[in-house]
């Protein structure tokens, strides 16, 4: 069995398709997905999807990159993450290329989002775009290790995710590591060490090799394990028995249900 550990199912390109996508996950020994928040307006439809199907799980959280929504305060977010469906805090972070000027808004609703992971004792789920070192410095700062959590859709450096490793976090790869160009990252793959691997789609976005260029869905992380299991040399049945593991190890209330 293979896990999506991020996508997003209450998208409007998923949203239509449920059960088709749903079906594609079952033929493809995909048992569990996580869906994940972007903005606390979204967050009933999230957790609605968790509600309805017991294999699949919810997240909440801000993205970094959205402005004038929501800005919840650290008794909302642990309000709406008290909840047995919901596994994480997040999706939040920093993103220096779409908010080029580095706002400290940003920088305050990822510390917000550190500190209740950190209070409910759920795992964060970390985006970082062009803003590596001031993530890695306000995941220390606001000892982010004490919750645990993962960087999703990796693709900064060997030099970040060996950082990230030490403070604990997991690194997860999406499709991104199917293309072509991306040399670096592959290396990053080879590098991490197995029990610290996730694998995930972020559905609907950056749909691996053979799809890319199309609407992406959990059905398709089954790529994302086959080239890193061949990145690696590894069988594809240790990749896919590890993530599976790691993912049930990081979210640990996932497995509780």
């Amino acid at each position: 069995m293979f896990v999506d550990s991020h996508c997003h199912l209450d998208f409007p390109d998923l949203a239509g398709r449920e059960d088709a996508i749903l079906a594609a996950m079952a033929e493809h020994r995909v048992g569990h997905a996580l869906c994940v928040c972007v903005k606390v307006e979204d967050f009933p439809r999230v957790l609605a999807l968790a509600e309805r199907h017991a294999h699949l799980w919810a997240s909440v959280g801000v993205h970094p990159d959205n402005a004038g929504v929501e800005e919840p305060d650290l008794a909302r977010l642990l309000a709406l993450a008290d909840h047995a469906r919901v596994v994480a805090i997040g999706e939040t972070g920093l993103d220096y290329y779409w908010q080029k000027d580095a706002p400290e808004w940003q920088r305050e609703r990822f510390r917000t989002h550190i500190r209740a992971a950190r209070k409910c004792g759920k795992p964060l789920i970390i985006h970082t775009r062009s803003a590596a070192d001031d993530t890695l410095r306000l995941m220390r700062e606001e000892a982010a290790g004490e919750a645990g959590g993962v960087m999703h859709c990796f693709t900064e450096s060997r030099e970040v995710a060996e950082a990230a490793l030490d403070l604990g976090f997991y690194i997860s790869f999406s499709g991104i590591v199917t293309f072509k160009n991306a040399t670096e990252l592959k290396a990053v793959a080879q590098y991490v060490p197995l029990d610290r691997l996730l694998i995930e789609t972020d559905a609907p976005y950056l749909a691996p090799v053979p799809h890319r260029g199309r609407t992406n869905e959990p059905a398709w992380v089954v790529h994302v394990a086959e080239e890193i299991a061949r990145l690696r040399n590894e069988p594809l049945e240790r990749i896919e028995i590890a993530t599976t593991e790691n993912f049930f190890r990081l979210f640990r209330h996932a497995q509780a249900h």
